[in-house]
C-alpha cells in the first residue's frame, strides 16, 4: 500500500550533507587521513539515528541557508530512504574505517572512494542509490520499509 502522507524533504540540506562527505573524504585521501573518514563515519552514523543532530545539515540550516549561499529546495518526499541511504554509507565507512585499523589501506580507501562515487551520483545526477534500495526493500515487503516512492505530478 502506498503511504500518500504528504512530507517534504529540502533537498538543498540533502546537497549540502553529500557536499560535505564528499569533500571530506577526497581530503581524507589526498592528505591520507584515515581519521576523516571515521570523522564523516560518525557524522553520518549519528545524523541518521539523530537527524536533527547531523553535522552538516546543521551548517546548512544555520549558517549557509541564512547567508543566503544556498536556498531552499524543499519538495514532497519522505526523509526516511534519504536517511536509510546516509545508514548505509555511514556503515560503510565504518567497515573502511576498521579496515584501516586492520592495516588494509586499499580497502578502506577503496569502500571510501566507494562512498564517494555514490553520493557523487546523487549530487550531479539525483540518483540515491541507498533510496532506490529503500523503496525496493518496500516494494518487497520488507518490514519497516513504509513508505513507496512519492508520486511526482
Amino acid at each position: 500500500m502506498a503511504d500518500t502522507t504528504e512530507r517534504r524533504v529540502d533537498h538543498s540540506a540533502l546537497r549540502t550533507n553529500q557536499a560535505f562527505i564528499i569533500g571530506l573524504l577526497v581530503l581524507g585521501f589526498v592528505l591520507n587521513a584515515p581519521a576523516l573518514v571515521m570523522f564523516v563515519a560518525a557524522v553520518m552514523l549519528v545524523g541518521t539515528l539523530f537527524p536533527q543532530a547531523g553535522l552538516f545539515k546543521r551548517i546548512y540550516q544555520h549558517v549557509l541557508k541564512p547567508a543566503g549561499i544556498v536556498r531552499p529546495d524543499v519538495k514532497l518526499d519522505h526523509p526516511e530512504p534519504h536517511l536509510f541511504a546516509q545508514l548505509v554509507g555511514g556503515l560503510v565507512l565504518l567497515v573502511a574505517t576498521l579496515a584501516f585499523a586492520a592495516g588494509s589501506s586499499t580497502l578502506g580507501w577503496g569502500l571510501s572512494w566507494l562512498v564517494v562515487a555514490l553520493a557523487a551520483l546523487n549530487l550531479f545526477a539525483g540518483v540515491c542509490v541507498g533510496c532506490l534500495m529503500y523503496y525496493q526493500l518496500h516494494r518487497l515487503g520488507v518490514p519497516g520499509f513504509v513508505h513507496a516512492p512519492v508520486a511526482r505530478s
